[in-house]
């Protein structure tokens, strides 16, 4: 598990939805082997919670969360998985 690649994409939520809550996981590990895991960039798996996304449609609340992590889609993360929604 890569602590730094986590923190490095939890500040980059944290910038962008500062009212969230925030979960990152590391599953990196689960895809060793994998052809996609050859570039050194990992799988990753994102929740977060937050105002921001109410009344959003899931493809704007997805494009959010990829816009906020920005350059580290091309440096750090090979695989996400995206849950976003607006609290309950």
């Amino acid at each position: 598990m890569s602590a730094g690649r986590v923190a490095r994409i939890e500040s980059a939520l944290r910038v962008a939805f500062p009212d969230a809550d925030i979960e990152v996981q590391d599953d990196s590990a689960q895809h060793l082997g994998h052809a996609g895991a050859a570039s050194g960039r990992g799988h990753f798996r994102v929740r977060l919670v937050s105002a921001t996304f109410s009344g959003q449609p899931l493809l704007a609340r997805h494009r959010a969360v990829y816009a906020a992590l920005g350059e580290l889609m091309q440096t750090d993360i090979h695989a996400l998985a995206i849950e976003a929604r607006p609290p309950a």
